[in-house]
Order: structure tokens, then sequence, then C-alpha cells
């Protein structure tokens, strides 16, 4: 399952960006109002969970500087990636689109895909607003 979210403009460089969202302690200001839980576990991993969803942890997997940004879930369960593409645009502004890929059966994809769109699109919203 492949889902993106719209492409956003953010009033900060590429390099800031990435600045930004290798912190794994920043995601915390990121997350939509329904997160009930939040913690950082180390410098590249931390655990979230949602109302109504199971806690998750996410793993810094690869990052490079200052285009990408990929975390992926710890738990070989829910295997996933979410990946932020981050372009310098104009003078001191960029771009960033995440896309969340999954491996879920059928039956999990449908269940998932509304919340898990809401939830990337909500992201990048608020990264909007750095």
């Amino acid at each position: 399952m492949n889902l993106e979210s719209p492409n956003v403009t953010v009033n900060k460089t590429a390099k800031e960006v990435f600045d930004f969202l290798t912190k794994v302690e920043n995601f915390e200001q990121l997350m939509p109002e329904s997160k009930q839980k939040f913690e950082k576990i180390s410098d590249s991993r931390f655990l979230f969970q949602l109302k109504g969803m199971p806690e998750l942890v996410l793993d810094q997997k690869n990052n490079t500087s200052p285009s990408q940004v990929v975390l992926g879930a710890a738990s070989d369960k829910l295997p996933f990636t979410l990946t932020a593409d981050i372009t310098d645009t104009e003078e001191g502004k960029s771009t960033t689109k995440l896309t969340f890929e999954g491996k879920f059966n059928t039956m999990m994809s449908m269940m998932i895909k509304n919340p898990i769109q809401n939830f990337i699109n909500t992201l990048s919203e608020n990264i909007s607003k750095l």
C-alpha cells in the first residue's frame, strides 16, 4: 500500500527541515490532536499512540542530507516506512512530501488506509507550519 501527502511549502530551507525531522523528539509537535502517547526512546527511535490505535515504534532508517528522511516500523508485524522528501525551492523555502509504504494484506489495507492517509496529511500540514 502506497499513500502520499500533498506537497507542502515550508518557510525553511531543506537543510532546516531535514535537521528538524532527524530529531525524533520533534515529531511530537507534528502529531495529530488524537495523540495519546509520545515517548522518545533514543536519538533515532520513538513510540507514539493515536486514539483507537495500537502503540507504534518508529526508527530512523535512512537519512540523506538534506533531501530525505526515512522512518520505519521497529516491528516486523506492521512493516512500513514513512519517507519525507525535501526539496529547496526558492530562497529560504522548501517543499516536503510524505510517502507511506506498507506491506499489508488486503483486509488490513482497507481498514487502515483512511486513518493512515489522514495521519500523513496531518503530519504534512503541521510540517508546513514550521
